[in-house]
This record gives C-alpha cells, structure tokens and sequence, in this order.
C-alpha cells in the first residue's frame, strides 16, 4: 500500500460506474492526483470480475446502474459476503440520490465514504486522503475485527482510547460496540460515560442507554433516555432505543407512541416506518398497520434495511381483509427476495406461512392443514425460534377462527407457550399473534404462569440451602418445556453454588446438552430480525487478512432487569 500522504503515485483505482460521461469525469480526477493505475467497469457484475483478481486502493462505485440488475450496494454487499474486499480497499459509493433511505442505508453498509452528485475534485480527494489516513491509523483494530477476533480488537480499542491516541473517540464508539457483541455490557457502559465525561457526545449518552438496556437495567436505560430526549427532543435514534426499552417491558402503548414520534421526525427511514408498522399490528390496530406495512414494503423491499417479517404481517391482514390479490403480491415479494439470496432459511420460513396463508384464501383448508401440521412437527426444534412460534400461532388462530379444528392446536400451542412464555413481553407478543383466537391467547398466558411455578419452585429450594435439587428441579422443567429460561436459570445456579451442588460437573453436562436443544437463548421480545441497533456502528467482519499499510508515526497523546428475573434471588 503506498505510503500515505497526498502522492498518490503508486495507488490502483477501480472507477464503476454505467454512465460513460461520470466515469470518465471520475477517472480524470483521480489521474490529476497522481493515481497510477486506474481500471474501469461499466457494470457491477464487471466490477465483481476484476475484484476477484485484484485488490484496489481505492472503488469509486455508483449506487444505481439502469441497465443492470445488481446495484452498488448488492456489489458491496457480495463483496463482503465472499470476502473479497480486504478492509485495506477504501470503498466510496457515488450517487445523485440523497433520500434518507439512502444515507441510511450507507451507514449500514460501514462504507468509507458516500459523495452526493455533483461533487468537486477537492472534496473527493480529501475524502480519499481522510479515509486512507484514518485506515492506517486503526489497522490494528480493524484487522482484528476481520478475523473476528474481537477480545483483541476491544483491548486495541481501549488501549487507544486511554491513550488518547489519533481517532481516540472512533476507537472508542468501536471498543464500546466490540464489548456490547461479547457481552461485556457494564464495561461498555462505563466506556460510554468516560466519553461523555471528556467530550459529551450525544452518542455516548445513547451508548450508555444501550448498554443499560443490554445489561437489563430497563428502567436506569428509561431514565437515561429520558434525560437525552429532553435535552435533544429531536434525536431520533434515541426513540428507537426509548421504543426497544418500552416493548421489552410490554408496555406496547408507550412503545407504539415513542415509534410514532421516531417515523415522525425520518418519514423516509424504513426501519423506523417498519417499527411503526409492526408495533400498530401487534397493538391490534390491523387496518392502519395495513396501511403502514404497505408503506413498508413500497418504500424498501429492495433495501437492506427492509425486514421480511413485515410482508408476513401484510399478509396477515390481507387475509383479514380477504384481499386475495395483496396476498398474492406478497407471495410474489417473497418468491424475488428468494431469488435474490436462494440459501437463506429464514426467508424460506417465512415464505411457507405466506403460501399456507395463500391457501387458506383460496379455501384450500386440507393442503393448508397439511401445512400447519409440517410445521408443528418441529416446535421442539433447536431452529425454531421465537418468529417462529409467533407466525405459526398466527397461523393456527386463523384456521381455528374459520372452524378449522384441529385435536393437536391446542396441544402445539401448550408446547409453543412453556418454551417461548418466559415473561410478560414475551408472552403478550405471542398473544397478540393468537388475536384471531382468544382462548389461544389464554393458553399462552397460562404456561406463562406454569413457567413462572417452575421458577419459583426451584428458587424456593435455593433459598432452602438445597441447591442440588433446585438444579436438578430446573434440568427437569427445562428438558419438558425446552425454555431456554429454566436452563439458563440451572446454568447460574450451578455457576453461583458449584461447590454445594452434589455432581455438579454430570449436572452441568446435562445444562449444556439442554441449552444445545433450545437454541439460543429467548428473553427479550423483538420487532421482526434485529439490523444493526439504533445508535450503533456497523463492523465488517470476515477472516480476510488484510495486506500491510504503510507505518505512520503515532502523534503524542492529548493533554487533557426487570421484576420477572431469570430466577429471582438466584
């Protein structure tokens, strides 16, 4: 890599672009700073080509290519994915588009710079030096991070920032994100506030909100958020986070207003607009939840940031509403998202409640029923997680509201609720997917409560100077009902009082073998698949080493839960 300052004489360039007179103008510029090599593509497959035999200082890529299916995103998107853009590569999108949708999109994406059409040479040349300066700066960490090594990479971090070394507040924002993905949630809170002692940023107040909240210190993360919204009512990440934090205690009513005011202030954020949309159908207002997940979909069923989860919901109220041709149109998305990443399972899970969904508009009761038993078949699977159990108990509330009985429902629905049922949230989300059938609604709120028993149950034989058989009690409960709950409950007991517990190391085989069975662990309720949390940073990953930068001497350091625990008292 060349060394870096202004000379750019030993660099290679890749210019994509589909329009002859931008590309031309883009290659011009980039000869006029002194960049030695400069290849071109006029399309992104092309782009993809040479990228696979060549690595680039610089990809200068244009978001929107008329004529060709794949977009600069879906490129920067397969180059990631196959591991083909070394972190060393600087990757700057170009486009005259500037929705919010857009820059939203970008900072997903982590790119090293996003420019706006028409732009100045000056401007693209100091972005280049910017981010090439920057990469050098933070190699370490960042190549770390690519070989996903992250307890390496947060220890970069915190070393620079403790040093006040060069990007010290990047390092920073990078070693709190690194220790919220490992779980270190109460060293990255106190990260967060050593940030806002030395510079007050926004973001860092957020940070602590965050990291509260991952912490399950829900109403210390309410409080922080409240102070944050009152000194900046227009902070819009900070309602998203207010919004998790409300729905994670079940206060849906509270949660619905705060994503209200967050689509507010960003109409053109579909996440936020997608929040929205499926916050107002789980509050059972399905017609305005129609409108709002169409909304959804218009704005973003080709971004990235567009959740599948929000064309099931459609579909369930085009059902409601026995509009046969949105149904099939939902289908349909589903059949293009499919085609788009043919390997992805949960696309595919969601597609089959889509088509049974079909099925049953179109009274085809018996191939729907077969459907609904195929899927019921695997409730007690690792793989089945919570999305899940809330669309199958969508599902089989709306067959049983059509007369459609069914012996085995009631008893999948009974399985469903003793695993997933583990506190309040998660229990009104699962009952607010049975709404088509209420007494499906009970059941759930019932093996909530039988969960609960188990809980205290082997609590109380804690308390009792019993241990061993609280453990034993919980292994016992957890290999019935599969809750990831109870088993976690046993790991923290054995962990808490090892050397108490007759055959611990057999008990904690057992633990481990049952956590193996559940998945991962359920216990916090969540709108559709997690994208990257409101506040946060995007990280690339990949175990792509990446080549060598040129050393720059280091400048000298700056002067200057909830009452529903796991297992209470344990």
């Amino acid at each position: 890599m060349a060394a870096l300052d202004s000379d750019f004489s030993t660099c290679s360039a890749l210019v994509v672009d589909g329009n002859p007179t931008s590309r031309s103008i883009l290659v011009s510029q980039l000869r006029d700073f002194g960049v030695a090599s400069v290849a071109q593509a006029a399309r992104a497959v092309d782009a993809r080509r040479q990228l696979e035999f060549r690595t680039f200082d610089f990809v200068l890529c244009e978001q929107h290519f008329p004529t060709d299916a794949m977009s600069g995103q879906d490129l920067l998107d397969d180059l990631r994915r196959n591991q083909l853009l070394p972190f060393s590569t600087v990757f700057i999108m170009i486009t005259g588009e500037a929705t919010y949708a857009k820059v939203a999109e970008a900072a997903e994406s982590a790119l090293d710079g996003y420019m706006l059409k028409p732009h100045k040479a000056t401007q693209l040349a100091d972005r280049l030096v910017a981010a090439r300066v920057r990469k050098v700066s933070l190699q370490g960490i960042f190549t770390a991070i690519e070989e996903e090594n992250f307890e390496e990479a947060a220890r970069l971090c915190l070393e620079r920032f403790e040093a006040r070394g060069q990007f010290w507040l990047y390092a920073a924002r990078v070693g709190a994100e690194l220790l919220l993905r490992l779980g270190r949630c109460i060293e990255a809170q106190t990260l967060y506030k050593a940030v806002v002692d030395a510079k007050t940023l926004p973001w860092a107040k957020l940070g602590v909100a965050r990291s509260q909240l991952e912490a399950g210190q829900i109403n210390q993360a309410t409080s922080t958020l409240e102070k944050l919204i009152g000194e900046d009512a227009n902070y819009a990440d900070a309602y998203d986070v207010m919004g998790r934090a409300q729905f994670e205690l079940g206060r849906f009513d509270k949660a619905l207003e705060t994503y209200k005011m967050a689509a507010t202030l960003t109409p053109a954020s579909i996440s936020r607009v997608q929040n929205l949309a499926m916050m107002t159908y789980y509050s059972g207002d399905h017609e305005e939840a129609e409108k709002l997940l169409d909304k959804t979909t218009r704005l973003g069923l080709d971004s990235k940031m567009f959740d599948a989860q929000t064309l099931v919901l459609l579909a369930f109220t085009r059902l409601g509403t026995a509009d046969r041709k949105g149904l099939q149109r939902c289908y349909d998305d589903f059949l293009r998202l499919i085609d788009k990443d043919e390997g992805n399972a949960r696309l595919r899970r969601l597609a089959a409640i889509v088509e049974a969904l079909n099925l049953i508009q179109q009274h085809q009761f018996a191939r729907s029923v077969d459907a609904v038993r195929l899927m019921a078949k695997s409730v007690r699977e690792p793989e089945f997680d919570f999305e899940s159990a809330s669309n199958l108990v969508a599902l089989m509330a709306h067959l049983s509201a059509k007369a459609i009985q069914l012996n085995e429902l009631e008893e999948t629905i009974d399985v469903i609720g003793r695993r997933f049922c583990s506190n309040r949230s998660l229990t009104e989300l699962l009952a607010a997917s049975a709404v088509s059938h209420p007494p499906y609604a009970d059941r759930l709120r019932l093996a909530q409560s039988q969960v609960l028993e188990f809980a205290e149950t082997a609590m109380a034989l804690s308390l009792a100077g019993d241990p061993t058989n609280a453990v034993k009690n919980l292994i016992l409960h957890g290999r019935d009902t599969l809750n990831s709950r109870l088993i976690d409950n046993a790991y923290q007991l054995l962990q808490k009082h090892s050397a108490k517990v007759k055959g611990a190391s057999d008990l904690q085989d057992m633990v481990q073998q049952l956590k193996a069975r559940c998945g991962p662990l359920v216990n916090r309720a969540s709108l559709g698949e997690q994208k990257r949390q409101a506040g946060g940073l995007a990280l690339r990953t990949g175990k792509r080493v990446a080549p060598e930068f040129g050393k720059l001497p280091e400048p000298p350091p700056a002067s200057s839960p909830p009452t529903e625990e796991l297992l209470p008292g344990v």
